[in-house]
């Protein structure tokens, strides 16, 4: 028990990290985390966001490919891995990875946004439009769920945290 409080604990300091951008402080926490529980999808998640940040794609879509072996059923870790394929140039692969994480989780507005993108580049305007108008469509109604009885929308550590506890279920 006392090892799963220290990974979490660990994951939470890497998080605090990542989110105060000290990038390469986080992948060193993240890699701890991961050196304790090699199968913490989140760490995995988070750790090839960190690498995404500082232009280190390889590494990110190799964390990405094993947060999918983990849970296939992922649709964040398709959508980043995607993004990270669509930087290295890779836009029918991170077609695929869009695609994949848009039929996972068909609300999922920021998949729609990333496949707009590699639509657009391929010409194909009218379904990237179509994209665009439904990423826009779901990122209404996502302000709406992240807004209070007075219409105020969450701080960032709220957010945060809500992303913490959800994230899996997503």
């Amino acid at each position: 028990m006392q090892t799963e409080k220290t990974v979490a604990e660990r994951f939470a300091q890497a998080m605090s990290e990542f989110i105060n951008d000290n990038l390469t402080d986080s992948i060193a926490l993240f890699s701890d985390v991961l050196n304790q529980d090699a199968h913490h999808c989140l760490a995995l998640i988070a750790r090839g966001s960190a690498f995404m940040k500082q232009g280190n794609f390889d590494k990110a879509i190799e964390d990405f490919d094993r947060a999918i072996q983990i849970r296939s059923d992922y649709a964040r870790a398709y959508h980043l891995r995607g993004v990270a394929r669509y930087e290295k140039g890779d836009n029918q692969g991170a077609r695929q990875d869009f695609d994949k994480a848009i039929h996972l989780d068909p609300e999922y507005a920021a998949a729609y946004y990333s496949r707009a993108n590699v639509l657009s580049l391929s010409g194909s305007d009218e379904a990237a439009a179509e994209d665009a108008a439904m990423a826009m469509q779901l990122g209404v109604r996502n302000l709406e769920i992240y807004s209070g009885e007075n219409n105020m929308v969450r701080t960032q550590h709220m957010a945060v945290e809500d992303m913490l506890e959800t994230e899996l279920d997503r």
